[in-house]
């Protein structure tokens, strides 16, 4: 017995050393040779700058609770906007009155401060496709030496919606590991990537868009070519953006949405801009009230941040007028599955 005892640990060791990952080792070398990424440091995209004069042409602010609403400063009682995920435009704040529209006043101090639009913008793409994947990071950080990993001193911190390439990947335990430089390994769910797909079947309009539900991305195409591509927020559970191939019926540059009136998930939003229905009531458009791109966040809409909303607008421009199933399509698919 004595022996026994002796030889288990030596064979528990020996079980544990062939069990090992891999990835265990700092020593080891992973992914692509290091000149091949100093030959390729960065994603070769056009950066989209932010449309400052769309951002900043509207003063938005949060309603606090309940708001009575009157036909002007001390002025009569017209109605009451019950509580809920609202957002009124104000137009002048006199003696303590805000405007949010003709002959519309509430007390200014029932709403929140001005909010800041998110600056975030999406790129440009080459003719050329990308020799390697392009992502943005979503969780701002210090990358790993190696897959698996902890965050590294040694690495550079990366701040949220960097641009970066994933020049190699390595899976442990059903979750990959991208490579995005000089021994610089970050999980999947810190980034969010664009890969361009196939022409859907039965799409036959020359401008069109693919949101890809799993990544959160979208991606615009002139024919089969990808132009342009960023971060959006689809659906929460519950409010999933429905898959398939839509087409655009009907735009504005500016419009209300409002729904679930008396219930816990109500909302209004006063003015919305670069809205573009294409499943009934769900549709792209921009927002000033989160910068949560690349997650789920939405009622079903595929929100953009202001200056993408704008540019897919006036890109769709030039094809569309009107014709249902004529020119603008969007096709929503999901690359994976969301966990």
């Amino acid at each position: 017995m004595r022996h026994l005892f002796l030889i288990l640990p030596v064979l528990s060791a020996l079980l544990l050393v062939f069990a090992a990952p891999a990835f265990a080792s700092e020593d080891q070398s992973y992914g692509v040779p290091h000149d091949v990424i100093e030959a390729y440091p960065a994603p070769d995209v056009t950066q989209l700058a932010p449309n400052e004069e769309r951002i900043n042409d509207r003063i938005y602010r949060r309603v606090q609770g309940d708001l009575q609403i009157f036909n002007g400063p001390n002025g009569d009682y017209v109605r009451t906007l019950d509580a809920g995920f609202n957002f009124v435009t104000v137009h002048r704040v006199v003696d303590g009155w805000a405007e949010i529209g003709w002959e519309q006043w509430v007390r200014a101090d029932s709403l929140s401060g001005n909010l800041s639009p998110s600056t975030f913008a999406g790129v440009l793409l080459p003719e050329e496709p990308l020799p390697f994947t392009m992502a943005w990071l979503l969780i701002p950080g210090r990358p790993s030496q190696f897959p698996g990993g902890e965050e590294h001193d040694d690495n550079p911190y990366l701040s949220r919606y960097t641009r970066l390439s994933i020049y190699d990947e390595y899976e442990i335990d059903g979750w990959r590991w991208y490579q995005i430089g000089v021994d610089q390994w970050i999980h999947q769910t810190h980034v969010a990537k664009i890969e361009p797909i196939e022409r859907p079947e039965g799409l036959e309009v020359e401008r069109w868009v693919s949101v890809d539900l799993y990544e959160q991305t979208l991606i615009a195409y002139e024919g089969q070519t990808p132009v342009f591509a960023t971060l959006v927020s689809t659906g929460l559970p519950n409010f999933d953006t429905r898959e398939g191939l839509f087409h655009v019926y009907v735009r504005y540059e500016r419009g209300r949405m409002s729904w679930l009136e008396n219930t816990p998930n109500f909302y209004y939003l006063q003015e919305v801009p670069w809205i573009q229905y294409f499943d009934g009531m769900i549709g792209l458009h921009g927002v000033y009230w989160h910068d949560g791109f690349g997650y789920r966040r939405s009622r079903g809409c595929v929100n953009l941040s202001i200056t993408d909303a704008d540019w897919v607008y006036r890109w769709a421009d030039e094809v569309y007028t009107g014709e249902e199933d004529e020119e603008f399509a969007v096709y929503v698919y999901s690359s994976g599955e969301y966990r």
